[in-house]
């Protein structure tokens, strides 16, 4: 599927059904309509009053005005109460559509999308869907109905009063809509995907405080910060302007409607042709047909900012799954294939491998074996495809060519029964913020503390977590707390205790001095190597040639090397 944002289905997800809603649009077009009949019955009313006629003529009328008086108030309640109801439920199962689109697509399907700019995405840009029945389809049927029933009903009092008034209602129309969708249509997205990039910034800083602090040049990161920022509150403000400045037209072009009205009424009221109270009750509905038409050319900008949005979340939890992202099926696997008993082979042949979207391939025709028990060094420069191979390996992309499992072909097994046979450190391992103890028994809950303990000692980690208290020490939000080696180690030490046949380190040492990562890769394959796995070790950086058995070399996706290392047994 193509990557252009196609956000109909979003839109469609966040407008609420059911009786809820219907209530709410309901009573909604019901208290506009309310507000017009008060405001022509009063005219009606006082004008008529003015004639002293018996008060018997008046009384219905008077009931009629304290009837909309009330009715506008309550069916106001009501529509806010039943359409806030019915929108923050709707939001919900947005909210749960749009994780659960998310699962199968994160992360090879994320591409280049930031952090900070997903969270954008799935939060402020999620929650602004809400704003779709509310502000935009609630007022757009409540402005279409009340104006169709007021021309009507000044059509029968005085049916060139009812061509003012359409012509009113339409000049108002195309001149707000042509004003807001000018502006919306230059700043909409670009606000949207400027917000996403501040956020980008502002995590992107907090995370790496310290770095900026140390140093020097804290200064320059904020002032980029507040330079982005800016340049959102314009855009908001310039939109913010033209809403006031569309408003202030509207209400020009409704007294326009007013001044019409008693223009081409005025000569038939003097020639007696038109009853007078009927007449102000003509002229006072634009009054309040224009507060509800108002709205129209808001609800269009609004609906813009929606759609945005609606685009900005279908780029990156699309309703299709994108090419060459692995879906993830809708029942989970059979336990039976998630039980690995011994090692397992692993054979590629001519694998190629394209990112979504993408025409060239980032892997071309790699054939690559991983004997049981196997060291394996994959090197080359960044860009190489050697972390677009590892995903291959994983089932996050799909593949093309043959990938076998102990001769089982990995595209027909369930894509958990593939990751229970090859497990995946990854370069930027995540760690959850809780305890050491939390942290291990993810991979393992039944474990033992007497295995945590052990497999920590076998990481490299033990000394350090008795230094800190134990097994319930804390780690700090996403591993604030430790360093990036002790975090490549706590990784491996999950990976470990899951008993993954087949283990990847990638780029174990990107996050450790240069002096110490020779000694965290010794300890890292040492400890996998304990029970006989199969260790592809990925790497842009040389590695000790006595602890692989086989060094394999990429190069613009493909391998251009695959010699035998120089371990000493």
């Amino acid at each position: 599927m193509s990557r252009e944002a196609r956000p109909a289905s979003v839109l469609r997800l966040a407008l609420p059904h059911g009786a809820g809603w219907a209530k709410a649009v309901a009573a909604g077009t019901l208290s506009a309509v309310c507000a017009v009949a008060l405001l022509a019955a009063s005219g009606y009313l006082i004008t008529r009053a003015a004639e002293q006629p018996p008060i018997l003529y008046l009384t219905l009328v008077m009931v009629g005005v304290r009837a909309f008086a009330l009715g506008r108030a309550a069916l106001r309640y009501v529509d806010r109460l039943a359409g806030h109801d019915a929108s923050f439920r709707q939001l919900a199962v947005v909210r749960t559509e749009m994780y659960r689109r998310l699962a199968p697509v994160a992360p090879a399907g994320l591409g280049a999308t930031g952090r900070g700019d997903l969270l954008t995405r799935l939060v402020t840009d999620t929650d602004r869907l809400q704003d779709l029945p509310i502000r935009v389809v609630g007022p757009l049927v409540s402005a279409a109905v009340v104006a169709l029933l007021s021309v009507v009903a000044v059509a029968v009092v005085w049916w060139p009063a009812a061509v003012v008034l359409v012509v009113a209602l339409a000049l108002a129309a195309l001149l707000g809509t042509v004003a807001t969708l000018t502006v919306a249509r230059r700043s909409d997205r670009e606000t949207a995907a400027e917000r996403g990039h501040v956020a980008d910034l502002v995590l992107d800083t907090v995370r790496t405080l310290d770095v900026f602090t140390a140093y020097g040049t804290l200064p320059d990161r904020l002032a980029a910060v507040a330079a982005l920022d800016a340049r959102v509150t314009r855009a908001v403000r310039r939109r913010a302007t033209v809403e006031s400045l569309v408003g202030a037209l509207v209400g020009l072009v409704g007294g326009g409607a007013v001044v019409g009205v008693l223009a081409v009424g005025a000569p038939a009221v003097v020639r007696g042709a038109l009853d007078g109270p009927l007449w102000a009750l003509a002229v006072f509905v634009p009054l309040a047909l224009f507060e509800v038409v108002g709205g129209v050319p808001l609800a269009v900008l609004t609906l813009r900012r929606v759609r945005a949005a609606a685009e900005r979340v279908e780029q990156v939890v699309p309703a299709v799954l994108p090419d060459g992202i692995v879906p993830e099926p809708d029942e989970p696997a059979d336990p039976a294939e998630l039980v690995v008993d011994g090692p397992v082979r692993v054979a590629l042949r001519d694998v190629t491998v394209r990112w979504p979207g993408a025409t060239t391939p980032a892997v071309d025709r790699v054939s690559l074996d991983l004997e049981p028990g196997e060291v394996v060094v994959l090197e080359g420069p960044s860009g190489a495809g050697k972390s677009t191979l590892v995903d291959a390996l994983v089932r996050f992309v799909e593949h093309e060519g043959s990938y076998t499992l102990d001769g089982v072909e990995a595209r027909t097994m369930h894509p958990d029964a593939v990751r229970a046979r090859v497990g995946l450190v990854e370069q930027d391992p995540f760690v959850f913020d809780q305890s050491v103890r939390q942290n291990l028994l993810f991979a393992r809950e039944t474990a033992t503390d007497a295995e945590l303990t052990g497999v920590l000692d076998r990481v490299g980690l033990g000394q350090w977590v008795e230094r800190r208290g134990g097994l319930d020490a804390p780690v700090g939000e996403r591993g604030g707390l430790l360093s990036g080696g002790q975090a490549h180690r706590l990784a491996l030490a999950r990976a470990l205790l899951h008993a993954f046949p087949v283990l990847v380190l990638d780029e174990p040492t990107a996050d450790v001095d240069a002096d110490l990562g020779d000694a965290v890769l010794r300890d890292l394959v040492g400890a996998a190597r304990q029970d006989g796995r199969t260790v592809l070790v990925v790497s842009h950086v040389p590695v000790p040639a006595d602890l692989v058995d086989r060094t394999v070399r990429m190069r613009d996706g493909r391998i251009v090397a695959d010699g035998a290392g120089h371990r000493t047994r």
